[in-house]
């Protein structure tokens, strides 16, 4: 469902709904998990400066200052510059024999509730009697979040507990410069971002909106041209839509010459044939007797009949073969000597040798008739002395001494309506190419020594694994000389 909704917005919103997604991420990960990492961070950098603050009354403890006079002023003295936390001692009390709380420096404690005293001194008990060397943690008094750490420390009077706490004055600006340094800096760095988003997404929407208007402009016959300054795929999809326009342009251009022909050709023989019919009508024969003058008019309207047919062949002939051809296979020996002996009066002159071995091409025979019947007929238009078949498994040549061809026309050999030097329509090959494909073969032309060769061939997948037995030698050595036949081809289409 998203992903349809997400295909459905253009650049514009779907930028500026990954934004806000961004947003939404930052936001969760920052309060969930960035602030909870922020808050363990600031504990144990609390308990970590507490713990080195205690250090010096520990040392001054365990010197056994504790029984002198002035011990507590060496302490106080010692400590009077903390003004980040509280320091107390909580020892046994030698009359009452009860755990009490002495505060080495009373003028940092501040407005502090006696029942956090009596916590840590419960705490300080606790931690006597399970004789752990030292203990920290948070409580919150009084609406107040104290941080405090617990250390026993063994003096010459018996064990006594050094207590450190402090408020969340101290710790909540560590956390807030933290916090703000933290969201300024992700907040500068998100915007930076943004607008590097937002510039890069406007390089490709306006180059889009080029392209699309360049489009529309065509679309409506109008002569427009399209310039991008880019490298990009952008810019190879602009240059390959001028392209498929000028391309567009010559077919055009090519098909209306191609009418203009055709509409010349088809204007003979219908005015022939009319003209001769009015002729008889009124009883007067043009070439002398009826049966002539009928001839005449039977010739032309076979011609005619002729270039309809091809028109109407090219159109419908993808059609037949891909409803008709599936699982079908053609004798390709019985076609090529059909076409042979119907072609052979057009010019009994030429020589046309023939190396045909029995091989089935895939497709209907109707088909493969007319496709070697159309590159004979080219053929016979340019050959001058002989026209040479092979054919092999996969692989059918028809080669001729004629001229060679412009190496800028042979890629369009194959497109409809395009009419070389000499040729009529420009369908003939259109319809090869179109048979051959429909049927998963390749055709090309090519130049040779001494004239011009057309192929049709299909890719033989190389063997998955070795021969075994005899039958499988057999298939192997016929492989090797298809390959050797292959290789000799090559040789050629270089020549």
């Amino acid at each position: 469902m998203f992903s349809q909704f997400f295909k459905k917005l253009s650049l514009t919103q779907q930028v500026l709904l990954m934004i806000l997604l961004f947003i939404s991420f930052f936001a969760t990960f920052f309060f969930f998990y960035l602030s909870n990492n922020i808050d363990n961070m600031i504990a144990n950098q609390m308990y970590t400066t507490m713990s080195s603050r205690q250090q010096p009354i520990v040392s001054l403890l365990k010197s056994n200052l504790l029984g002198a006079g002035d011990a507590y002023d060496a302490i106080y003295k010692a400590l009077s510059s903390d003004n980040i936390q509280t320091n107390c001692i909580v020892s046994k009390d030698s009359k009452s024999n009860e755990m009490q709380i002495t505060i080495l420096n009373p003028d940092n404690a501040g407005n502090v509730d006696q029942s956090l005293y009596h916590y840590l001194i419960d705490q300080s008990t606790t931690m006597v009697a399970k004789d752990d060397e030292d203990m920290q943690g948070m409580i919150s008094n009084q609406g107040i979040q104290y941080y405090y750490r617990l250390q026993q420390v063994q003096t010459a009077n018996g064990v006594i507990v050094l207590v450190s706490f402090m408020d969340d004055a101290y710790p909540q600006s560590i956390r807030n410069t933290l916090v703000e340094s933290t969201v300024y800096g992700t907040i500068l760095a998100f915007c930076i971002f943004i607008i590097i988003m937002m510039i890069w997404v406007f390089s490709i929407i306006r180059p889009l909106n080029q392209i699309k208007s360049y489009i529309a402009q065509v679309k409506q016959g109008k002569e427009v041209e399209l310039h991008l300054n880019r490298d990009d795929e952008i810019g190879e999809v602009a240059k390959e839509l001028v392209n498929m326009k000028d391309e567009l342009q010559k077919q055009e251009k090519v098909k209306e010459e191609m009418i203009h022909n055709i509409s010349h050709d088809l204007k003979t023989p219908i005015a022939t044939i009319k003209s001769y019919s009015e002729s008889i009508k009124d009883g007067v024969y043009p070439y002398g007797t009826l049966e002539k003058s009928i001839d005449v008019i039977l010739d032309n309207a076979n011609r005619l009949e002729a270039k309809v047919h091809n028109l109407l062949y090219l159109n419908r002939i993808e059609y037949l073969i891909t409803s008709d051809a599936e699982g079908v296979v053609t004798n390709m020996k019985e076609v090529v000597e059909e076409v042979v002996l119907n072609s052979a009066v057009i010019r009994p002159e030429i020589r046309i040798i023939t190396d045909v071995e029995e091989v089935f091409f895939d497709g209907l025979l109707e088909s493969w008739r007319v496709c070697i019947e159309n590159i004979m007929e080219n053929a016979f238009r340019y050959a001058k002395s002989y026209i040479q078949i092979t054919v092999r498994e996969n692989d059918l040549q028809i080669s001729n001494d004629g001229p060679k061809m412009p190496e800028d026309r042979i890629d369009a050999l194959f497109r409809p309506y395009e009419k070389g030097e000499g040729g009529r329509f420009g369908l003939g090959l259109s319809i090869v190419s179109r048979v051959v494909k429909a049927n998963k073969y390749h055709v090309k032309g090519f130049n040779t020594e001494d004239g011009v060769c057309f192929r049709i061939y299909r890719d033989v997948p190389k063997p998955k694994k070795k021969p075994n037995d005899r039958k499988g030698w057999r298939d192997n050595k016929a492989h090797e000389n298809k390959k050797e036949q292959e290789s000799k081809d090559n040789k050629e289409d270089l020549t």
